[in-house]
């Protein structure tokens, strides 16, 4: 077979899910060649700006600020797959891509960093908490209307340094899936007087696609789709085709506050969903619906319907 060139960000996190793709091959295509490409993206870039601006300032579709020039190398054929965050890939993809695999799903809940620990009762009152995610923004104060929001780039190292260093902020929020992957134990102090807090998912909904990797792929490149469907944990991508369904059904984008979580038991998807509006006036809708596991997107329809 000739060699498979993969494509992937450049961020600690991103190069440890590029490893973890290159093993899952290794293990089915033992002998094939396997090529790693590291590619900048618009997202990486700029850090100057607030995340859910950088779309704007830059002229990029909405969540496609870590996603344009991999999508960029795989039209040029520079590389055959993509790897991507699912929760930072767009809702809409181009008539030639395809998402055709996932690994499996890495656990999806929030994690609050503080210097006090005891989680979110454990912050005193007015806090200053650190994320760009709007979407945790709004489940944070949803839980905490007394927190003092901050806007906070760079990766999963730096953002611990910035809450280790600065005594202006008494907590940030991250990706349980990104510190595991990374190797931090937050069942353990992460750095000097830094404590992890696990926020689960049904109270503080996460992002869709929270904890799971994808590959991209030219549509029609038999090869690139075959090794990605031969690496891929079928629930996972079952939660992310429900997930990323009900996204596309909202229209929503980077600047839409919306947590989704999705279960399969015995069978059964079970979906539920909290949509905040944009404007942060109103409270959010909340709604919740199973369907069978073999029907993920008429699962979401189902949802979308009971939110709306």
């Amino acid at each position: 077979m000739k060699p498979l060139i993969i494509g992937t960000r450049g961020s600690a996190l991103a190069l440890v899910q590029a490893e973890m793709t290159e093993k899952a091959l290794a293990e089915v295509f033992p002998g094939r060649q396997v090529i790693r490409k590291v590619i900048k993206t618009t997202g990486d870039r700029r850090t100057d700006v607030p995340l859910s601006q950088v779309a704007k300032s830059e002229g990029v579709l909405d969540k496609g600020v870590f996603t344009k020039e991999l999508e960029t190398a795989l039209e040029n054929d520079e590389i055959d797959l993509a790897v991507h965050s699912m929760k930072d890939v767009p809702t809409v993809l181009a008539p030639h891509f395809d998402i055709t695999g996932v690994l499996e799903r890495a656990p999806v809940r929030d994690v609050l960093l503080s210097k006090t620990g005891g989680g979110l009762s454990g912050l005193k009152e007015n806090a200053v908490v650190a994320t760009s995610s709007v979407r945790r923004q709004r489940e944070l104060l949803h839980l905490r209307p007394d927190l003092q929001l901050v806007d906070i780039r760079g990766n999963v190292p730096t953002r611990i340094k910035k809450l280790a260093e600065n005594p202006g902020l008494d907590g940030i929020m991250l990706a349980e899936a990104g510190l595991v992957r990374l190797g931090y134990d937050i069942d353990s102090e992460l750095a000097d007087g830094i404590f992890a807090h696990a926020l689960e998912p049904d109270v503080f909904l996460p992002a869709a696609g929270q904890g799971i990797v994808g590959f991209e792929t030219r549509v029609g490149d038999d090869n690139a789709t075959a090794a990605a469907i031969a690496i891929t944990h079928t629930h996972s991508l079952i939660q992310s085709r429900a997930e990323r369904e009900f996204l596309r059904l909202l229209d929503a984008g980077c600047h839409t506050p919306v947590g989704v979580h999705t279960v399969i038991n015995r069978g059964y998807l079970s979906m539920s969903a909290r949509v905040f509006d944009e404007d942060g006036n109103d409270a959010p809708k909340e709604a919740s619906f199973e369907g069978l596991v073999t029907e993920p997107e008429q699962t979401a329809a189902q949802l979308y319907s009971l939110i709306l």
